[in-house]
């Protein structure tokens, strides 16, 4: 017989006191490590995401292009006067923080959906479900490189000068995807779950948008050192931006996005551990 003062606890408060088994853990990584070995399937399941997008249009996914272009050229002469800046200066930084921050968002906002719009077919392929999570990550790198060009464009325009401080965007770009497929599978896993959460994650993303010097410069803040050292967001951005624009990025912000990926791939699998078999029944 159960004692009145026994109380029932959740699966979750379990794990957190017991540990997570040794097998649990091995699987989830045998899974991430077989869903990579999957790449042929997830890069065109993520190809067929981003046409599917513009499926009859006569560009198709240059419309990324197009719109990105536009709004940066719009918004660099709207702020630029607004901030009384010089657009040598200031639409080449505008153009690399805008296509930086396409990528950010759409690892990020596009990971909330990672098993949502994979429903059926997590229920009906033979698989790892990591490769779901994969799929988001490359539909992302995909919409990047057609952004990236208006970079190009405004960077030969306004003569930016090439450096060997650009071979850093290699390794910026390799821990920005890093971070973005454990942001695709522990938002992915959330969202699954919970699904108020991709709504309070694209309301938390808008806002960090304005808190981060994508279009305006850290110069401006005044006191500025504090606010921006606990955004992430800005370390993330910061580490690719930099070297786009021939500077050299601050070590301070190589080590906030490392940190930022140890811990956050920590907290994913743990939970991708303990959770993973439950995202069939979640979908």
């Amino acid at each position: 017989m159960i004692s009145s003062t026994t109380k029932v606890q959740s699966p979750l408060i379990q794990q957190l006191r017991h540990g997570l088994e040794p097998e649990q853990f091995k699987n989830a990584w045998l899974d991430i490590v077989e869903g990579w070995r999957r790449r042929e399937l997830w890069a065109t399941l993520g190809l067929h995401d981003v046409r599917q997008r513009y499926r009859r249009s006569t560009l198709g996914p240059f419309w990324i292009t197009i719109s990105m272009g536009v709004m940066v050229f719009a918004l660099g002469l709207l702020y630029g006067q607004i901030f009384g800046q010089e657009l040598h200066e200031y639409l080449p930084f505008l153009a690399a923080g805008f296509v930086i921050w396409g990528l950010l968002s759409e690892m990020i906002l596009g990971g909330c959906s990672t098993f949502i719009s994979a429903e059926g077919m997590i229920r009906q392929l033979n698989a790892p479900v990591s490769i779901y999570a994969y799929r988001e990550v490359w539909s992302a790198v995909i919409a990047f490189a057609h952004n990236i060009w208006i970079f190009f464009a405004v960077a030969w325009w306004y003569d930016v000068g090439l450096s060997w401080n650009a071979l850093w965007v290699l390794p910026a770009v390799l821990i920005l995807l890093i971070n973005g497929f454990w942001m695709s599978l522990f938002f992915g896993l959330l969202s699954a779950r919970f699904r108020d959460v991709p709504l309070i994650i694209g309301s938390v993303v808008q806002v960090l948008f304005f808190m981060t010097p994508v279009i305006w410069r850290p110069e401006m803040l005044p006191d500025r050192a504090l606010f921006l050292q606990l955004n992430p967001f800005y370390h993330m951005v910061e580490i690719l931006r930099a070297p786009m624009l021939g500077q050299t990025p601050a070590f301070e912000n190589w080590l906030a996005v490392l940190l930022i990926a140890v811990f956050g791939w920590a907290i994913t699998l743990f939970f991708y551990s303990a959770y993973r078999w439950r995202i069939a029944y979640w979908v």
